[in-house]
């Protein structure tokens, strides 16, 4: 029997069987009795949770029909407020049978509400989890509706929690609510996406989840999660255990080497020298056997590192280098023009061209545009930035087709085009596919070396290298473009294409501060259109959002370039006019209640209202293909200047909004000045028309007979929502 043969019984029988046989068994049997404990306490949750929901969807219903006693009774909404003020409920809304709201106290929770009779989850995240009763006269006839809410946020996630005895996630709300923290709730989310009935999930970080699912007392996308339980005594124990017999076998193997065969020591006492740096070292070869073998390739190997020194010597210098120009590619993370610099000097680098270019596509014009490049001029290169149409040219075939070049004799080129002895040009684009609204923008590009050193030309080692780091550039450039694209739409409105509220408190902040320091004044607009709840109802959503797209255009048309203007939410914007006082706001306001007023706004739309289409031979048919009609609308406007009306931001911009309702009670289509009645224009305001009186259409652009919205009742606020 060989020294291998011994050695390696010896091992096997000593280590490898009863040690890993062992900790697998343990290890597996413990996994599997604390994943049934883990599945016992998430079915015991599950039920908790669910009981926990039902009671409070039946609390919900108690206090919609108190509130609907109340009402019944004359107390008007001071009924419904009780109940809120005593706790029973978050929002109480009653309406008639129609669905027109008769009483809804204020500050309520956002819609939708997930009522607790649904058996599907709302499109949207849901604000509130409701219950709703009828209310019956004494016929028993329903004539209205009383809701209860109570709101979705964290202290109801900790109260149904506590009910469960686990960790309650709501899910389907973008980022997650959840009574753990932000990472592990999106850990926890995702696993819960995959579930379907009653499966259950495990999370990367050691927790079971299951997903409940919509039903009547329940309408709530919930998932509920449980902790296995620790096994770290288990753990540490299977640790001693294997520390033990590794102890075991350094002792038999050392034991075997002193009895067995004395070349083995002389082996490890030349590597120790090797080690320290003697590559002098020589082991005598007595045998033939394993050890002899060994002992012949050992000396060989300490020949062929003495060749390798020297090579070792010049690479560390080069190595460091190469770090530290990775250090800096991480160190700028979003600036696109250094990370590709950085690249570029290391391809250089490490495939020792003289000279290269990194180009990429302009989404725009689709035309290669020189981003860096180095030594260019002395081969040939054009004017920088460097212009080079798709398909022409050595790097315009590479960006169309893909396709890697290299070589001596360069093929046509494109004026303008770098030229070289010898060359190498790889593609690179991003390796996952983008998304479809940004396909367009996909990364392509080129990374082209020319004239390595010695005149050699560029190999497969080359090519592969390359394409590493035309991939890290494609990675870069992606990532900049995700970053300036995630930080364009955190500041913007995406339909209007105007500053959004978070950007309205920032520049109002620093707009007062500007103002305040240079003893200037500040005019806050904020401005609303008139009835638009009308254009939804009578258009549909779509035509209201287009009136809104078309609005913020006469928008920016009006102002000037240093004024800056807000969609604050819905239908209502907001203008900052720097150094302009209230004259100046008049003015403005005046200019564009008229380009409101004056034209009326073109959109498409596919819904007519049922009492138009009997004034229309072209209305009376049902809705079908797309119409574009003429809508008119008008904006009511309030004004407030900053420090006339106001110390701070706030003050003016609440000021403004107070003016605005004073607009909005005048009889819309008008402005007014916070404060400032002798300012106030003399401009009629449009009155609504009688509920029963016919509006005649107004004769689209292509199409079908649609009335003009304007006219019908307008319901009184129970908020001050808009």
């Amino acid at each position: 029997m060989t020294l291998r043969t011994r050695l390696t019984a010896a091992f096997l029988a000593v280590v490898l069987g009863p040690v890993v046989l062992g900790a697998l068994f343990v290890g597996g049997t413990t996994a599997a009795v604390n994943r049934s404990r883990a599945l016992d306490r998430l079915d015991l949750a599950t039920t908790a949770l669910r009981g926990a929901i039902d009671a409070l969807c039946q609390g919900l219903a108690a206090a919609a029909r108190t509130a609907a006693v109340a009402s019944a009774a004359g107390q008007d909404d001071r009924g419904a407020q009780r109940v809120v003020d005593e706790g029973l409920a978050d929002a109480l809304y009653l309406s008639n049978a129609t669905g027109t709201a008769l009483i809804v106290t204020p500050d309520g929770p956002s819609r939708p509400w997930a009522d607790c009779a649904a058996t599907a989850a709302a499109t949207r995240a849901v604000g509130a989890i409701a219950a709703v009763v009828a209310m019956r006269d004494a016929s028993g006839q329903i004539i209205g509706y009383a809701s209860a809410a109570a709101r979705v946020d964290d202290r109801l996630l900790g109260r149904l929690a506590a009910a469960a005895g686990a960790s309650v996630t709501l899910l389907d709300q973008g980022s997650p609510l959840s009574t753990e923290r932000a990472d592990r709730a999106a850990k926890i989310a995702s696993t819960a996406a995959g579930l379907a009935g009653s499966a259950v999930g495990h999370t990367v970080d050691g927790r079971s989840v299951r997903r409940l699912a919509i039903s009547p007392g329940q309408p709530l996308p919930l998932a509920v999660s449980v902790a296995y339980p620790g096994q770290n005594g288990l753990r540490l124990l299977l640790v001693l255990i294997v520390l033990l017999a590794g102890l075991v076998t350094v002792a038999v193997a050392w034991w075997l080497a002193r009895s067995t065969t004395r070349p083995l020591a002389q082996l490890a006492n030349a590597a120790a020298r090797v080690a320290a740096g003697d590559l002098s070292a020589r082991v005598p070869v007595r045998t033939r056997d394993e050890v002899g073998r060994l002992a012949v390739t050992f000396n060989r190997m300490t020949r062929e590192m003495q060749a390798y020194v020297e090579a070792l010597t010049a690479s560390r210098d080069q190595l460091r280098g190469n770090l530290g120009l990775l250090g800096d590619t991480l160190s700028s993370t979003h600036d696109l023009q250094r990370m590709l610099q950085v690249i570029l000097r290391t391809a250089l680098a490490a495939t020792s061209a003289q000279a290269g270019v990194v180009l990429l596509v302009d989404p725009a014009d689709g035309v290669l545009v020189g981003q860096c490049g180095q030594g260019l001029a002395e081969r040939g290169a054009g004017e920088w930035p460097l212009r080079l149409p798709l398909g022409v040219g050595l790097l315009g075939a590479v960006a169309q087709t893909g396709e890697c070049r290299r070589g001596r004799d360069l093929p046509p080129l494109a004026p303008g085009e770098p030229s070289g002895q010898t060359y190498i040009a790889v593609p690179f684009a991003t390796r996952r596919p983008p998304a479809a609204d940004r396909a367009e923008h996909a990364v392509r590009g080129v990374l082209a070396l020319y004239d390595r050193l010695g005149n050699d030309e560029f190999d497969d080692a080359d090519q592969v290298t390359l394409r590493t780091f035309a991939e890290q550039a494609a990675v870069a450039v992606e990532n900049v473009r995700i970053h300036e694209e995630a930080k364009r739409l955190s500041y913007t409105d995406p339909l209007t294409g105007l500053y959004n509220y978070r950007m309205l408190r920032d520049s109002l902040r620093r707009e007062v501060e500007r103002a305040n320091r240079f003893g200037h004044r500040l005019c806050v607009l904020v401005l609303d259109l008139d009835r638009f709840k009308e254009v939804n109802d009578s258009y549909g959503h779509a035509a209201g959002d287009a009136v809104l797209a078309e609005f913020a255009r006469r928008l920016r048309a009006e102002v000037r370039e240093v004024d800056v203007a807000f969609r604050q939410g819905g239908e209502e914007f907001v203008l900052l006019l720097p150094e302009t006082d209230a004259l100046g706001g008049i003015t403005l306001a005046e200019r564009l209640g008229t380009a409101t007023r004056g034209t009326a706004m073109t959109v498409t739309a596919r819904r007519i209202p049922e009492e138009y289409r009997r004034q229309s031979p072209v209305g009376r048919q049902p809705d079908g293909p797309a119409r574009t009609l003429r809508i008119p609308v008008t904006v009511s406007i309030g004004i407030a200047v900053f420090p006339d009306h106001g110390a701070t931001g706030v003050a003016v911009l609440d000021a403004a909004d107070d003016a605005l309702y004073v607009a909005k009670a005048d009889g819309r289509d008008t402005y007014r000045v916070a404060g400032a009645a002798a300012l106030v224009p003399t401009s009629p305001a449009v009155p609504a028309p009688a509920p029963a009186t016919p509006v005649p259409p107004v004769a689209p652009l292509s199409g079908g007979g649609v009335p003009p919205l304007d006219g019908g009742p307008h319901a009184p606020r129970q908020t001050r929502g808009r």
